[in-house]
């Protein structure tokens, strides 16, 4: 298993980034760079497509050494979901196996309320989630008998990053991810292919 692929992938940020983007160019461009690592499958370590005990799991696989962007893996077992939750800077999220559902939210004066329809990702499908795109979702493993995992790249070291969990009536309390693994692959070491 070579980690070629992810190496493309962060080195590939690493060059968008250096020319200071707008977030527009970085969401655009930064969707091919996922979109072509989420089309194969087959590079990513099965431990970090293990499921946790909350019924997903976050798995950091790299994180830059600016905190410019951060990429992990998320592994969902059949039908879990998050709760409602945002993020506070600018995200791709790419199916790499099996389905998500991505309910979007808006916080309304009655609380909160969807914001379109939910939006069904499978295999090599990206999408983008942003204060200014839309922040606010729901994530569901579309698959009631399989795992799925999902390679995101965020705007920062997401599990440092102090957000947000929403209540139906759109209360918000603030949360601090973190990270499910202890370890993350080396993907500067080995054989390059």
């Amino acid at each position: 298993m070579s980690l070629e692929p992810l190496r493309a992938l962060v080195s590939g940020f690493a060059l968008l980034l250096a020319r200071d983007p707008d977030e527009p160019e970085i969401l655009e461009a930064g969707g091919r760079l996922l979109g072509a690592l989420v089309a194969r499958d087959g590079w990513l370590p099965e431990v970090f497509a293990e499921v946790g005990e909350r019924g997903y799991a976050q798995h950091l696989l790299h994180c830059d050494s600016a905190e410019r962007f951060c990429v992990v893996s998320f592994a969902w077992a059949p039908g879990a979901s998050t709760p409602v939750h945002d993020h506070t800077v600018w995200g791709l999220v790419g199916v790499l196996r099996g389905a998500e559902q991505s309910q979007p939210f808006t916080v309304a004066a009655e609380g909160l309320a969807p914001a379109g329809p939910a939006r069904r990702l499978g295999p090599g499908e990206v999408e983008a989630v942003s204060p200014r795109v839309g922040d606010i979702h729901k994530v569901t493993n579309a698959l009631a008998d399989a795992v799925s995992v999902s390679i995101h790249v965020y705007g920062a070291n997401i599990g440092a990053v102090r957000r947000h969990i929403f209540e139906p009536d759109g209360r918000k309390r603030p949360f601090v991810s973190g990270y499910s693994n202890a370890e993350v692959p080396n993907i500067w070491g080995g054989e390059r292919a």
